[in-house]
């Protein structure tokens, strides 16, 4: 049998199966719903269109499917051609027929994922000085609540009611989401006709009513100087490209805003943030492979923003100010995986750089988390993450540990920057996802929140592990299964193999309340953390792109080899 061959095997059987197990005694039988006959599909007129580029022609037979008035249908869906929709229409009046034979199976998946689905969930508050703030949601509902007290025994304030807010619309989509440094006013966007064009609204938390002014095609990063009335936002351009970043002074009219920055580069895109310790507002300008980051004093937020050190092709660079110190996350001098340096706020060009935490191969530092005294680094080795935690004036370092053979990670940023407690999320394929609090000093670490499973989840009752698949030229190809501890592992198991492999993004072996309606019937759950992602560090991404992609395939093939 060959690779492709095998994974058809596997596709059709997990099919098959989770039909058989799905259905009931009244409804039809699995070959009558598999074989369930369905008018041919619609098909789209060719029309062909030749396209030059680099002096080479290439014939696009489906080029008018791409309206040729696409920025303005993006910003309004109602004007899309009506032979394109009338098309898509067709498409998707297809696919319910073409369905039509599983509709109680649908119906009994979705009972199942809901019900496993917390509808009232609350996250963790966050503190940031007299207050907390957090994020809910309520039954029924489909918009997050946006709420705050003050003190643990106050009693709760709802800022922003994403569901009352979104009454009366045909599309409601709430972005970014900032309160001022002084607690009085809320900024948040809103999109509210799925075009992804935010317009950004700043509320008074005082009278609890918007001010007039409403801020049009943002992006939806927005960052609030510490004088609690300058707001710093982005913008798009006509391609959909956040290319500017504008300042705000609130409740002044639009056409006022100052431009602070303009990327002239097509190729790059503008995002927005504020240092953990409030110092800055950050700019960066990047594309997939270069970085420039440029620096706002966030107490005189008039002030010109400072390059800190010019772009160059395939170097990429974030930043942590800590005191008079810039510590820098960057893949600069060859390193690979990305190491750290450190250099002076007054002086932060690159030749001023020293590094901190030199450059080691296969160890991927994904992110670093800036506090007074500590430094936090998120790293990622042989496809498993690790928390380091720094002590900014002895060097010192130690790891956060955990028990299970395959798990998920992430550190999570809060308000506050001269604190002691580091807050983490962490999940694997069987335990729901958890969060917890860490003191950074006496390595302590307390649960805050466990995800809740209404319908009901015993972690003992199955089993998560790591493999390693050999793939064509030797690389070992790391993959995460899943399973019910019931489950026979002689062949007879279908198994249900999923791979990403491109953009460097890693596939999470975390918690997914949707797989166990297949775990349940039997089915094992792998992922293949194949190459053209980052589960191996950076090259693990190298080699999986551009004249390389092949390896993606053939890493998956193996994979699917492996597991049969």
């Amino acid at each position: 049998m060959t690779a492709s061959s095998s994974i058809t095997r596997l596709n059709f059987t997990v099919l098959m199966h989770d039909l058989e197990n799905s259905v009931g005694k009244n409804s039809p039988k699995v070959r009558d719903i598999a074989m369930t006959a369905v008018p041919e599909p619609p098909k789209a007129d060719c029309r062909p269109v030749t396209i030059t580029y680099h002096g080479r022609d290439r014939i696009d037979n489906y080029a008018w499917l791409k309206d040729a008035n696409w920025q303005e249908v993006m910003r309004d869906p109602s004007k899309l051609k009506e032979e394109i929709r009338a098309y898509l229409e067709a498409e998707n009046s297809h696919t319910q027929l073409a369905l039509s034979g599983t509709k109680q199976l649908q119906a009994t998946l979705i009972k199942e994922m809901r019900g496993r689905l917390e509808e009232d969930e609350a996250s963790v508050p966050a503190k940031d000085g007299a207050y907390e703030y957090s994020t809910r949601f309520e039954t029924g509902g489909q918009h997050p609540i946006f709420c705050r007290r003050r003190g643990q025994s106050s009693s709760e304030e709802v800022l922003l009611h994403g569901d009352k807010e979104a009454k009366g619309q045909s599309f409601f989509k709430i972005g970014g989401y900032a309160h001022s440094t002084d607690h009085l006013r809320l900024a948040y966007a809103v999109d509210l006709n799925g075009s992804e064009r935010f317009q950004v609204r700043v509320r008074d938390l005082i009278t609890g009513r918007d001010f007039s002014t409403k801020i049009e095609d943002a992006k939806g990063d927005i960052a609030w100087a510490n004088d609690g009335k300058t707001l710093f936002y982005t913008m798009l351009d006509d391609n959909h490209r956040p290319f500017r970043v504008m300042r705000h002074t609130v409740d002044m009219e639009q056409k006022r805003d100052d431009l602070i920055y303009e990327e002239a580069d097509p190729g790059f895109f503008v995002s927005l943030d504020k240092s953990q310790s409030g110092q800055y507002i950050i700019i960066s300008a990047y594309d997939h492979t270069t970085s420039e980051i440029y620096l706002i004093d966030a107490n005189n937020p008039s002030s010109p923003p400072e390059i800190v050190t010019p772009r160059k092709v395939d170097i990429e660079y974030s930043v942590a100010p800590i005191g008079e110190k810039l510590l820098i996350l960057t893949n600069a001098d060859d390193a690979e995986d990305f190491k750290i340096v450190e250099t002076p706020l007054s002086n932060p060009n690159r030749e001023n750089w020293k590094d901190v935490v030199p450059h080691e191969p296969g160890r991927l530092i994904r992110t670093i988390l800036e506090f007074s005294n500590h430094l936090i680094r998120l790293e990622r080795v042989d496809g498993l993450p690790r928390i380091i935690i720094r002590d900014i004036i002895s060097g010192a370092e130690h790891t956060v540990e955990f028990d299970e053979e395959v798990y998920e990670l992430n550190v999570l940023p809060g308000y506050e920057f001269d604190t002691t407690t580091l807050r983490f999320s962490y999940s694997s394929m069987t335990t729901p996802l958890r969060t917890y609090d860490y003191n950074m000093v006496n390595r302590s670490r307390e649960l805050r929140k466990e995800q809740v499973v209404p319908s009901g989840h015993r972690s003992e009752d199955y089993v998560t592990r790591r493999l390693m698949a050999p793939s064509h030229d030797g690389a070992l190809v790391p993959v995460s299964l899943l399973y019910h501890k019931k489950t026979p592992l002689d062949g007879t198991a279908p198994v249900l193999l999923y791979g990403y492999g491109s953009y460097g993004l890693a596939m999470p072996a975390s918690f997914t309340t949707n797989v166990f309606s297949m775990v349940e019937r039997g089915f094992i759950y792998a992922i293949a953390h194949i190459r053209g992602g980052t589960e191996k560090g950076y090259g693990w991404y190298l080699e999986g792109k551009l004249n390389k992609k092949e390896n993606t395939f053939l890493d998956f093939i193996a994979s699917a080899e492996h597991l049969i």
